[in-house]
């Protein structure tokens, strides 16, 4: 009975593995005026865009992909919209956000405006827009902050 416990284990186990191997698995196009996905660099008043960046007594925990205030955020791949995800505990004019999931990753994307929450999407399709940064940050490059679940760090996928 063990044996066949364990088998069954291992049967899932190499099965689920080879649904998706996330180490070939690149996002595609994010910002529809930005399609090679091109990160965010340094800006002296509010740091820099990649993944382990300070933030003060913290680490930046995603990466940054510049996206013009107002541009279209799209899928990268075909995604699950999981809900939404607020960055802020207090409101502000870039204070939203969604959980997606999709090609074996689950992620969430800040300071988009989802044209709704929850549902399916096939890669290109349109997510939301990006929401007015400089509102809140004048002078950074604008961007759309790409978070891993599990905080890993996301840059290998771009």
């Amino acid at each position: 009975m063990r044996l066949y416990i364990l088998l069954s284990f291992l049967l899932l186990a190499v099965f689920c593995s080879s649904l998706v191997d996330a180490s070939r698995v690149k996002f595609g196009t994010l910002c529809s005026r930005n399609p090679s996905n091109r990160q965010r660099g340094c800006d002296k008043k509010y740091g820099c865009g990649h993944y382990g960046a300070k933030r003060g007594n913290r680490k930046h925990m995603g990466l940054d992909i510049m996206c013009a205030d107002g541009d279209t955020v799209v899928a990268p791949f075909d995604v699950k919209l999981n809900g939404r995800f607020m960055p802020y505990s207090q409101n502000n004019a870039i204070n939203d956000g969604i959980n997606l999931s999709g090609q074996g990753f689950c992620f969430k994307l800040f300071y988009v405006k989802p044209d709704r929450y929850f549902g399916t999407l096939k890669k290109g399709q349109r997510i939301g827009r990006m929401l007015p940064m400089q509102r809140v940050y004048p002078g950074i490059t604008s961007h759309v902050h790409v978070q891993m679940c599990d905080r890993s760090d996301p840059t290998k996928y771009f």
